[in-house]
Parts: C-alpha cells; sequence; structure tokens
C-alpha cells in the first residue's frame, strides 16, 4: 500500500485543500499521520488516484455536454428529424424532395404516425394575428390536460385539435377546409403565392433538436399538455437569434435598398455585428432549405444583391430566415409572414416532439455548472 503526501495528493486530484479534507471526513480516501511529522498526514494512493478518475470523467462528461448543447453531439433519442450531409430529413425522407408535393398536413401525418386528418373547422372569432395565437393557446395551456398517461391515440387526436386551434389564430376562419397553404394565400389575398407558401410550410416542419423544440420538449418531459409545449416552441421562437431573425433579414434589406447591398454588410460589420440571417453551423456548404425556395421564385433585387455582397464580404450564404423575408418582398405578403409561416410550420414540428417525449416519459433535467461564488476549484 502506497501512501501520498498532501502536495502529491492534491496534484493528483487537481482540487483545493479544503476538498481533499472533505473527501477524507466523507470516508472517500483513507489518511493516517505521517511517522515523519506528527503535524502532517499521508493519503492513500489507491483511494487517491481512484477518485481523482472519476473527477476527470465528470469533467469530460461535463465538457461533452457544454459542446452538445452548442450543435455539438447528440444529446438525446429521437426518430424524427435529422440533418445529415447537408441533408434535412424527416423520418428518414429528403424534405426537399417532400416539399416539390406535399402539403403540411402530409408532413404531420409523417412525423406524427397518424392517419391522414382534416383540421377542425377554423373560428371566426379573432381577427388573425401572432398575438392572437399566444392568446389561444395560453388559454389552453391552462385547460388542457396533462399529457402524462394518456393514450398515443387520444394525444394524436389532441395534436390535430391544437394545430387547428394555432391555425384559427394565425389563418382565420376563410376557406376553412383547404390546406393550409392554401387558406393563407386566401387570408392574406395572394393566391399566386399558394405553393411557395406550401414549399416553406414543408421545409419548416421541423429541425431536429432546434432551441424552441428544446423547450417544447422539456415542457411536455414534465407531464405538461401539448399546448403547453407548442406554448414553451412559440416563446422561444420568437427571440431574435430564432424565427425573429427574418426580421432583422428585413431591415437589413431595406438599408441595402438605400445605401447599397456592400455598405450595409459592411456596416453591421463595423458595429461589431454579424449579418443576420446568414450562415448556420449545421450546413457548412448553405442551408439546403433557403437554396430549395431561390430555386421556386426571382427575389427582389436588393435581396440578391445584399445575398452576393454578404457571401463575397463574409463566406456565408444566406440561410432559411433569409429566403422567407426574400419571399415575402417578392409575394408582397405581410411583414409578419415571415414569422407567421415558421410558427405555424414548426408547431407540425413541435407536437411531433411533444407526442415523442410523452411516450418516453423521462423529465428532461439538465445539470448547471456552478461557476459562482465559493467553488472549490
Amino acid at each position: 500500500m502506497d501512501w501520498l503526501n498532501a502536495n502529491e495528493a492534491l496534484t493528483l486530484l487537481g482540487t483545493r485543500p479544503q476538498t481533499l479534507y472533505a473527501n477524507v471526513s466523507r470516508g472517500r480516501i483513507k489518511a493516517m499521520r505521517d511517522p515523519k511529522d506528527s503535524r502532517k498526514s499521508l493519503y492513500r494512493g489507491e483511494d487517491v488516484r481512484k477518485l481523482a478518475k472519476r473527477a476527470a470523467g465528470r469533467r469530460r462528461q461535463e465538457t461533452v455536454a457544454a459542446e452538445a448543447i452548442r450543435y455539438g453531439e447528440p444529446v438525446m433519442p429521437s426518430s424524427l428529424s435529422t440533418i445529415e450531409n447537408g441533408r434535412l430529413l424527416y423520418r428518414g425522407r429528403d424534405a426537399v424532395v417532400l416539399s416539390e408535393k406535399a402539403t403540411l398536413e402530409d408532413i404531420a401525418v409523417l412525423l406524427w404516425e397518424a392517419a391522414p386528418f382534416q383540421l377542425p373547422a377554423r373560428s371566426r372569432a379573432t381577427t388573425p394575428s401572432l398575438q392572437a395565437a399566444f392568446v389561444a393557446l395560453a388559454e389552453r395551456a391552462a385547460q388542457d390536460a396533462p399529457s402524462i398517461g394518456r393514450s398515443e391515440l387520444i394525444l394524436r387526436l389532441e395534436a390535430i385539435s391544437v394545430l387547428g386551434t394555432l391555425a384559427s389564430s394565425l389563418v382565420g376562419g376563410r376557406s376553412a377546409t383547404d390546406p393550409l397553404h392554401v387558406a393563407l394565400a386566401v387570408a392574406w389575398d395572394r393566391a399566386g403565392a399558394a405553393d411557395i407558401i406550401r414549399r416553406a410550410l414543408v421545409l419548416l416542419a421541423d429541425h431536429e433538436l432546434n432551441a424552441s423544440t428544446f423547450a417544447t420538449r422539456v415542457t411536455i418531459s414534465t407531464g405538461a399538455a401539448l399546448s403547453a409545449g407548442v406554448l414553451a416552441g412559440m416563446a422561444a421562437l420568437s427571440g431574435p437569434l430564432h424565427g425573429g431573425a427574418a426580421v432583422a433579414a428585413q431591415a437589413l434589406a431595406g438599408q441595402a435598398r438605400t445605401m447599397g447591398a456592400e455598405a450595409a454588410v459592411l456596416a453591421r460589420l463595423g458595429q461589431g455585428m454579424p449579418v443576420p440571417a446568414f450562415g448556420h453551423p449545421l450546413y457548412p456548404d448553405g442551408d439546403i432549405r433557403a437554396a430549395a425556395l431561390f430555386g421556386q421564385f426571382t427575389p427582389p433585387e436588393h435581396y440578391a444583391a445584399l445575398h452576393a455582397a454578404a457571401y463575397r464580404v463574409t463566406g456565408e450564404r444566406a440561410n432559411i430566415d433569409f429566403a422567407l423575408a426574400a419571399l415575402t418582398e417578392a409575394y408582397d405578403l405581410p411583414h409578419e409572414a415571415p414569422m407567421v409561416l415558421f410558427m405555424l410550420a414548426r408547431c407540425v414540428g413541435w407536437l411531433a416532439h411533444g407526442l415523442e417525449q410523452a411516450q418516453q416519459g423521462q423529465l428532461i433535467r439538465p445539470r448547471a455548472h456552478y461557476v459562482g461564488a465559493g467553488v472549490e476549484r
């Protein structure tokens, strides 16, 4: 049996003396008086090395977990969607290929593993708006039954109802039996935009474990209602680093029209801010969703110039948020159209993840890496 002095033990453990003493008092490390100096202690080497190895493992796990949260390795199992070699796949099927013909309702059937369905007749009670959507989902979240302990069939039926509630709030009551892309085109009085709206909705339906989807899954993991999970997703989506990025792209495009595209880009960078709606960590060769949309319409001239200038200066290509901003102006849609399209489409994905999380039945509860006062290092 070997014994280590305090300096040797602390070097192996990588901690402060207080931590060493705490481990001794808790029985994790055996100690004895140093025969050569009764004022000092020796520590059993086997115990110290075992604890040091365990601590190193924890540190590696913390590093992996922290990096995973930032576009790193996958952190939870899901059979819904993934990004693989620049392709977005819904249950193994290419989303770009699906967008050629599928509707958002078709994608719901695929992701929810449900039978074909028709949404409930949409309400005419309120003027369609983003505000109405938040209010409607909040009212449901306060009343709907928890997701825990309910059958898959019942939850799928509830998912249809929740999507119907959101559609009523964002689309309104006209064309209640039409597919959602047609209903939106009618509501916006832009019949010619129906096909590009359909494509956008399909491409936006899911995107594996993005911020809003993670918020939804965390909420459902507590047993909360599907509507509560969707409400959590909506709140996360509203941020400027997520679904709200198209608003910044619209503002930058306005500057490009007045001061020139390259000047607008350089002004943005000169303020120490990235160019909004360009680049995506999961698509190093460019966001395939944006490319698929740009292949179907001609963006306004100042958007095309901005796209070229941003790529020339930054080396980054436009992402889906920029494409949504461009098609909004190209088809003269309402200013909030990017968020409406994003929210309505992603609701299908949120509900799919909510259904999957409810079946897994596990609480999502990460640990915080505390770095505040009193931390022993």
